[in-house]
């Protein structure tokens, strides 16, 4: 029996040059590396099995080129772009050296604030609610665009994607790597599921698991821990 659920397939962006150089990207952009690039086919090619419905990314260029190598697998998949994807602004901060953010807070306490919704924002940046609402907005339209079920693609930003697995409960356990993959299943009943975090086809990380070869039909992904998440009241 075909699985129900929706399958949002959520992909980090691949590795880029603010990455390499250990600067904050934010709302900035730059372009993927080559090595960035072969991690990002690396991952095309891990999903090719996969038959995605559609595919979203947020507006910057980042997530785009991402997306586009994935699904040169999917010729026939239609890409939507969603502001509310986009990273975490990190103001009059961002492409300057992640030293300058730990010079002013502790990254542990601002994140844990930024999840909380209670940050205040960085110089020239946004408040933390006003980046989990629009989070929140842009995911919520995409399980009711696609509520009938089937898999999704989601090119998204680290910080952005953690919120999401953040805000339903199951928080990773370290950062999302690039061109990772996470499988988070959403029941008709509005139950989340998570069916694997971080998964590395880049190689760059752990040993990847095989995907199941009708990864629509089995919704499992048995290497890996299943974290059942319950939606918020």
């Amino acid at each position: 029996m075909r699985d129900s659920a929706l399958l949002l397939y959520l992909v980090r962006h691949g590795r880029t040059h603010a990455n390499t150089d250990g600067l904050l990207q934010g709302w900035s952009d730059t372009d993927l590396t080559p090595d960035g690039l072969d991690g990002v086919r690396a991952t095309g090619r891990y999903l090719a099995p996969v038959p995605f419905t559609a595919a979203y990314t947020s507006p910057l260029g980042r997530t785009r080129a991402t997306a586009h190598e994935i699904l040169t697998h999917h010729p026939d998949v239609q890409v939507s772009d969603h502001a509310g994807l986009k990273e975490f602004s990190f103001g009059d901060l961002e492409l300057l050296p992640e030293s300058a953010l730990f010079s002013r807070v502790d990254p542990v306490d601002m994140f844990r604030e930024v999840f909380e919704g209670t940050f205040a924002g960085l110089p020239g940046g946004e408040p933390a609610q006003v980046y989990l609402d629009r989070v929140t907005d842009a995911f919520t339209t995409i399980e009711q665009r696609h509520r009938g079920g089937g898999p999704v693609l989601v090119v998204s930003h680290g910080v952005t994607l953690m919120v999401y697995l953040t805000l339903h409960g199951a928080v990773p356990m370290q950062a999302l790597a690039n061109a990772s993959v996470t499988v988070v299943a959403v029941h008709p009943d509005g139950r989340r599921e998570v069916r694997a975090i971080g998964i590395d086809p880049s190689g760059h990380g752990d040993d990847v698991p095989d995907l199941p070869q009708d990864a629509a039909v089995a919704g499992d992904l048995a290497a890996h821990d299943a974290t059942a998440l319950t939606p918020p009241a």
